[in-house]
């Protein structure tokens, strides 16, 4: 078996999926949220942090100040084009690749954000969304970090990790419905 539990070759894998029951408070903000100049002021001023989502983790690393870990899906809620490019310093870390369908929390993406959480950071591409990642950064992330991410027409989210909110997280988490899916391979 791998780390995780997942077995060697296996392209099963528990996927933790979001009730409507739970849409309403995974919709709800968890930390501030600021726009513009103070956004940027913000994100300038973190400590260790990450992102999800391609224009939070964008602004970051323009701004030069770069995640531990940007997880992206090449996509945003307006349907603008993204450039790979602009996320080759994270990359040039470490890059993976997972599947994650929307809706869904995968386990490979969970235990892929703990283990590059864990080596130093990166990139972690999301085939499909990345949107509930910022929950697999909230329980990967220590104590002192902040999770940033977009929300579209509002601004840039920050939510501070401690046990409080990492506790907020596996309570939601434990709200999902868990299923076994095939997905593919691991990671790519």
């Amino acid at each position: 078996m791998r780390a995780g539990g997942t077995r060697s070759g296996s392209s099963e894998q528990r996927v933790w999926v979001v009730p409507e029951s739970l849409r309403g408070a995974l919709a709800e903000r968890y930390g501030p949220v600021y726009s513009g100049p103070e956004a940027e002021r913000r994100i300038r001023a973190l400590g260790v942090f990450g992102s999800a989502g391609d224009r939070v983790t964008e602004l970051a690393i323009r701004l030069g100040n770069l995640p531990l870990l940007g997880l992206v899906d090449f996509k945003t809620q307006r349907n603008e084009p993204v450039d790979p490019t602009v996320f080759a310093p994270l990359a040039a870390r470490a890059r993976r690749r997972v599947v994650n369908p929307a809706g869904m929390l995968t386990e490979h993406l969970r235990i892929a954000v703990r283990e590059m959480v864990a080596s130093g950071g990166g990139l972690l591409e999301v085939d499909g969304e990345e949107d509930l990642g910022a929950l697999a950064l909230v329980e990967a992330l220590p104590a002192g970090a902040t999770v940033i991410y977009g929300i579209p027409g509002a601004g840039v989210s920050f939510v501070g990790v401690d046990a409080a909110t990492q506790e907020h997280v596996k309570a939601l988490v434990a709200q999902m419905e868990v299923r076994r899916l095939d997905l593919g391979p691991e990671d790519r």
